[in-house]
């Protein structure tokens, strides 16, 4: 990998790691228009630990009080009550389908799940089942004629049943195309949740299944020497700087503006990519030549 490839993938995972677009389809689409190889699952676990830095410090004040509140409640059972203490269990509940599943489909995350045609009914099926959500959620939002407006759920309400819902969610991000915060935020559109709490819940959710998947990628690469550093620790600092920007961005564009024009940049995506494979343009496999 050549500098210039780390600096453009490093762009590319911090420009979508936290937009409804799935980073991972995003690295892979990158690397097959531009002719490059496929820059591989382990690349793209790593430098998530590089948007995920970003959370860490964007969301410090919500971890730390987080863990602290939960470290307590271990040994006070007065502090089992508290709410940051109960997110602390709700966020371990929510990570351990991907944890799971995780392990179980290795074989297939780094392979067949990485075809394009994949990546490209994920895209279209995800942005649909997004859009139906968007629109359920503005429908509470703003009523209607014969319709008084719906309050929706905050992170207060969050239950260990709708956390585990959450997590089953956050876990088809293991597919390209599917999108970690897309899911996971349509999945809470869906259980009646704020745009607002899904979002968080979802970046909250995603910090240990990130840190885990690049530190089991991260201790393989190091085994293994399959990577290239320079460039892989390049692009992981590019997606800390550009994800951070992002963040503050999404949680105030999420506050007053719609999901849609995700919901369409999804759908046609896909739909340009199946044209583009179907007429050899691209070779839906990684590593090969079009045509």
């Amino acid at each position: 990998m050549s500098w210039f490839e780390s600096l453009i993938l490093g762009l590319v995972q911090g420009l979508t790691e936290f937009l409804p677009i799935s980073s991972s389809a995003h690295l892979r689409l990158t690397a097959a228009f531009s002719g490059w190889e496929d820059p591989g699952a382990a690349f793209t676990a790593i430098t998530q630990i590089g948007t995920e830095a970003a959370v860490l410090i964007y969301f410090r004040k919500d971890i730390v009080n987080i863990i602290s509140a939960w470290s307590r409640s271990l040994f006070n059972k007065e502090m089992r009550g508290d709410r940051d203490a109960q997110m602390g269990w709700l966020v371990i509940v929510g990570s351990i389908p991907i944890g799971v599943l995780g392990v179980t489909l290795k074989d297939q995350i780094e392979g067949p799940f990485r075809d394009l045609r994949i990546t490209a009914t994920m895209l279209i099926v995800m942005g649909i089942v997004l859009g139906v959500a968007d629109r359920l959620a503005a429908r509470d939002e703003t009523g209607g004629k014969h319709r008084a407006i719906k309050e929706r759920k905050t992170l207060d309400q969050l239950s260990v049943k709708d956390g585990l819902i959450f997590g089953l969610c956050q876990a088809m991000a293991l597919i390209p195309g599917v999108s970690r915060s897309g899911a996971t935020i349509s999945g809470g559109l869906l259980m009646g949740y704020k745009r607002e709490a899904a979002a968080r819940y979802s970046f909250l959710l995603a910090i240990p299944a990130v840190l885990a998947s690049g530190g089991y990628e991260l201790k393989d690469a190091l085994e293994g020497g399959h990577v290239s550093w320079g460039p892989t620790i390049f692009a992981t600092v590019i997606a800390f700087v550009v994800g951070y920007a992002v963040i503050a961005w999404f949680m105030k564009f999420i506050s007053t503006k719609s999901f849609m024009p995700f919901v369409w940049y999804r759908i046609v995506l896909g739909i340009v990519i199946v044209v583009l494979v179907s007429m050899g343009v691209l070779s839906p496999h990684a590593g090969e030549s079009a045509g």
